[in-house]
C-alpha cells in the first residue's frame, strides 16, 4: 500500500502513466481536476478560482488578501483526505508537496524531450505547431513560478522527488513497472507512516477551516498536529484573532489540546 503522485510538465505524458500504474496496482486514480472539483464542494469555492490559484503565483495585491493562499490550502487538505487510506495515484501539478513528509509517498517526476510535448499538445488540443510551443512555454513557466513563490523550491530539482522517468527514453509501461516494484517494496505503509498522513489530515482541514473564517486575519498561521494535540504558530493580527483561532479550533472533532505558539503584531 502506498501514494503516488506524479509530476510533470504540460503534454509530457504523465496522465499516461497514472492510468498504467493505477491498472498495474489496482490503485484508485485520480487527477487534478477530480481534487478540484472534491476541494470546491467542501469549501464552497469555484473550480475555476482553485484552478487559477493552483496555477498562477499570487500577485502583490492577493498576497495581501491572502484569498489565493486560502485556496491553496483548501487542496491541500481535500488531498489528504482524498490519500488517507492510501492505494491511490494521483497525476497533476504539486501533488509532491502537498503531501511533503509523508513516508509511504512515492513522488515520481515525468519528463519528455519537447518535440514529444509538442506533437501531444498538437494531437490532444487540436493546436497548431506555433500555438503548441508557445502553449508549451507559457505553462511551463507559470508552474515555475508558482512552485518557487507558494513553496519557494524549484519545480525542476530532482532532489524534490524519489524518481524522475524520462519518457524518451523509457516507455510507459516499462516506468510503470518501475513504480509498482518501488510502491510495493520501498514505500510500503507502516503503522508510524499512517500516523503522519492522519497528522496531516487533521492540520490541513484545520488550517483550511481557519482560512474559511472571513473574520480571521491570519496572517502566517502554521499548525502542526501530533496525535490530535494541535500546534499553532506564526503570526497574527491581534490577540482576538488569536483567541479566535483557539476557539475554532478547540471546537473541531479530534482535536484533543492546543499548544499556542502564535504571535501578534498587535
Amino acid at each position: 500500500m502506498a501514494i503516488i503522485t506524479i509530476s510533470r510538465g504540460t503534454y509530457s505524458g504523465g496522465k499516461e502513466l497514472a492510468e498504467c500504474i493505477s491498472k498495474e496496482l489496482g490503485y484508485r486514480l485520480l487527477s487534478r481536476e477530480e481534487l478540484l472539483t472534491d476541494a470546491a464542494k467542501e469549501f464552497g469555492v469555484s473550480e475555476s478560482k482553485l484552478e487559477t490559484a493552483l496555477t498562477f503565483k499570487p500577485s502583490f495585491l492577493e498576497n495581501l488578501n491572502l484569498r489565493k493562499i486560502h485556496y491553496i490550502c483548501y487542496v491541500q487538505a481535500a488531498m489528504a483526505k482524498e490519500v488517507q487510506n492510501d492505494n491511490v495515484v494521483y497525476h497533476g501539478q504539486a501533488g509532491h508537496l502537498l503531501l511533503h513528509g509523508v513516508p509511504h509517498h512515492l513522488r515520481l517526476k515525468v519528463v519528455a524531450d519537447m518535440e514529444y510535448r509538442i506533437k501531444e499538445a498538437m494531437e490532444r488540443s487540436n493546436f497548431s505547431r506555433d500555438r503548441a510551443i508557445k502553449s508549451v512555454h507559457i505553462m511551463d513557466e507559470e508552474r515555475d513560478k508558482w512552485v518557487k513563490t507558494i513553496y519557494g523550491v524549484d519545480r525542476n530539482d530532482p532532489s524534490t522527488y524519489d524518481v524522475v522517468i524520462n519518457l524518451e527514453k523509457i516507455s510507459i509501461s516499462a516506468a510503470g513497472e518501475i513504480a509498482k516494484q518501488l510502491a510495493t517494496t520501498e514505500f510500503k505503509t507502516t503503522p508510524e507512516s499512517q500516523k503522519v498522513v492522519d497528522n496531516l489530515v487533521l492540520a490541513s482541514e484545520i488550517r483550511a477551516k481557519i482560512g474559511m473564517d472571513r473574520h480571521i486575519h491570519d496572517d502566517n498561521v502554521e499548525v502542526e498536529v501530533e496525535d490530535g494535540v494541535v500546534t499553532l504558530c506564526g503570526t497574527v493580527r491581534s490577540s482576538v484573532d488569536a483567541d479566535m483561532i483557539r476557539e475554532l479550533v478547540r471546537e473541531l472533532p479530534n482535536v484533543k489540546d492546543i499548544v499556542s505558539k502564535m504571535g501578534t503584531r498587535w
